[in-house]
């Protein structure tokens, strides 16, 4: 949870989910909507999907107890150098080395290493750096250490130099040059991303449907729609589903900035369309108990406050029940 997110964002989320799921098996056991759910709001959605895969691996593999061993960590899905680090010297007091955000700026200033973040040649020195400094009695806590001085002290911006219990070893204090190292990152420019979405409804029910289980918002449930340029909702909706006919009602539009991404979804309500295979009709209360992405969350409180679009009256697409499906 704390990987790209704040722990103090974190925090709550941590409690809820431990007493959801309090152990490996629970997690395992559990199904991908009730993690998904759980996970909602944190963002990063590849992270849930990958605890619970490790959680069914472990389960599977090792009889719900964590390996304490390295190689057997990094077959665990999800367990990259990085978590594999964190997991072999906190939780089991291995000389594992780790390296994140924090700790590569840490160690790129203290030893006054150049180059930017992603960098092949910046990264394996640092890599080679950590294996050597993490030798000792207290692994664990010496790489939360290093992790702690890169989120509270040496910080990308604005650093408290003067509170550094290293300072004075420090290449990149001593040089002048802590605002130079690390150099910054080459930014990714962001691609925007439009859909039209169709909200399509059986009396109070809306019909939703699932992603596939990767990718963005992989796994999480959202209205029917389709990738289109922008202008042209309308006819990729009815060349994805012909059935939908030509009134089509606009119910506004939802914009999110992604970290690499420019997301905007229009909205249109739909009178006829066909549920896909699992397809899932659900009331507003049930869409909340749902794994949904903060995006489409926008998008269905749009659509369940528009109402039907005739003086209040529900919508009456066929006679399907709204629990036919899913």
């Amino acid at each position: 949870m704390l990987q790209q997110t704040q722990v103090s964002v974190v925090i709550p989320y941590w409690g809820a989910f431990l007493a959801r799921f309090p152990d490996v098996a629970a997690l395992a056991r559990a199904s991908l909507d009730d993690v998904l759910a759980a996970w909602r709001g944190l963002g990063y959605y590849a992270r849930a999907r990958n605890l619970k895969r490790a959680a069914e691996a472990v389960l599977e593999w090792h009889g719900g107890q964590l390996p304490d061993d390295v190689e057997a960590l990094g077959r665990l899905p999800g367990f990259g150098r990085y978590t594999v680090g964190a997991v072999a010297s906190i939780a089991f007091g291995r000389e594992v080395p780790l390296v994140d955000g924090n700790v590569a700026r840490v160690l790129a200033r203290l030893f006054g290493i150049e180059g930017a973040s992603g960098e092949t040649p910046r990264e394996k020195r640092l890599w080679a750096l950590a294996e050597t400094l993490v030798q000792g009695e207290r692994p664990g806590d010496w790489n939360q250490a290093l992790m702690e001085l890169g989120a509270t002290i040496c910080r990308p911006e604005q650093p408290t130099c003067l509170l550094c219990p290293v300072r004075g070893h420090c290449a990149a204090l001593l040089a002048g040059r802590v605002a130079e190292i690390p150099a910054p990152r080459v930014r990714v420019e962001r691609r925007a991303l439009h859909l039209a979405v169709a909200a399509v409804r059986s009396g109070e029910a809306v019909l939703l449907v699932r992603r596939d289980g990767t990718g963005l918002f992989g796994g999480l449930w959202e209205l029917p729609g389709v990738e289109c340029a922008p202008g042209t909702e309308a006819e990729a909706l009815r060349a994805r589903w012909p059935e939908i006919g030509t009134a089509l009602r606009s119910l506004g539009r939802v914009e999110r900035t992604l970290t690499h991404r420019d997301l905007t979804l229009e909205i249109f309500e739909v009178t006829q369309l066909e549920p896909p295979e699992g397809g899932r009709w659900v009331s507003d209360a049930e869409a909340a108990s749902l794994g949904v992405s903060a995006a489409m969350q926008a998008v269905l409180a749009q659509v369940f406050r528009a109402g039907s679009p005739e003086g209040g009256r529900p919508w009456t697409k066929r006679s399907r029940s709204p629990r036919s499906r899913g």
